[in-house]
């Protein structure tokens, strides 16, 4: 089980993994946006891992936030090159972090668990609610999680979950698979996306034998600091901040329209209030995580 106890600070992730891939000129206007990488450029992905590490990250999330069986499959490749592919999310990272090993330690790879929503590809991921059963959410995300877990990351990354009731789902699932796991809402305010009570959300992921970290990303930083304190007092657990540059996401042209940067004086209080994992999400690229890393030093 990893322990984030044994780290004298906290550990810097990485930031968003579209918004350095934009800096690096890709475009990602299609319904698997970054996922599509896997297949037509795996290269790219691997420079944008690198970019956060040399930033002085310490965790890379995959490029398999969006990414389905299903989805690669309704794309065009056959259902054997989909599961090479969501695999593959995973190899790249770590191959880049094998890469780098002799020039940093402790390097770690977390593979990116996005909600059901997101491969609706509509923004559904920031309202929850899909209407669809729970039986839907375990056919959807066990398959994926098996396959992440099967490639060998350090831990997997549960992230911008907007609703509790797919994290009802989602933790029995972990708690199977026995890979340590950080778990993150998005959220409003004292809410989940969905509109649900943080204390009850948090209490879901409470007790997992799974999960190791609980908080908030991809939500406005405003948010941040009660979610963290939240999820620290109902789960125990250390928590795990890394929020958006704020703005709002256009589900048409699959681009985000960012208001502000990263407020580098909220970090301090983050981290008194136990947030052991930070980065940044859609907008943060890797020039926002290295001032970051130099924050937190």
């Amino acid at each position: 089980m990893l322990d984030l106890h044994a780290h004298s600070g906290p550990l810097v992730l990485d930031g968003g993994l579209s918004t350095a891939l934009e800096e690096l000129g890709v475009a990602l206007d299609g319904s698997l946006w970054t996922a599509r990488l896997l297949g037509e450029d795996p290269g790219r992905i691997a420079e944008a891992h690198r970019a956060f590490f040399r930033a002085g990250a310490r965790v890379a999330t995959t490029a398999s936030y969006q990414v389905s069986v299903d989805g690669l499959v309704a794309a065009g490749y056959d259902a054997a090159e989909a599961r090479r592919l969501v695999t593959r999310s995973v190899t790249i990272a770590r191959e880049v972090r094998d890469e780098l090993a002799g020039t940093r330690e402790g390097l770690l790879v977390a593979a990116s668990v996005g909600p059901y929503g997101a491969v609706l590809a509509d923004g559904s991921e920031y309202r929850g609610r899909y209407g669809v059963p729970p039986a839907r959410l375990r056919d959807f995300h066990g398959p994926r999680l098996e396959l992440l877990a099967a490639a060998g990351p350090d831990l997997l990354a549960v992230e911008t979950i907007p609703d509790s009731d797919e994290a009802e789902v989602l933790v029995p699932l972990l708690d199977d698979l026995g890979v340590p796991a950080w778990f993150s809402y998005s959220v409003r305010g004292d809410a989940t996306s969905a509109g649900q009570p943080l204390s009850e959300a948090y209490a879901v992921v409470s007790g997992s034998r799974s999960v190791v970290a609980a908080g908030v990303n991809c939500s406005v930083q405003e948010d941040v600091l009660g979610a963290v304190r939240e999820a620290v007092a109902v789960t125990g657990l250390p928590a795990v901040a890394y929020p958006n540059r704020g703005g709002s996401w256009n589900s048409d042209t699959k681009r985000w329209t960012y208001a502000g940067v990263l407020d580098l004086d909220l970090v301090g209080s983050w981290v008194a209030a136990g947030a052991r994992l930070v980065g940044g999400c859609c907008g943060i690229g890797p020039s926002g995580i290295a001032d970051l890393a130099d924050v937190l030093g």
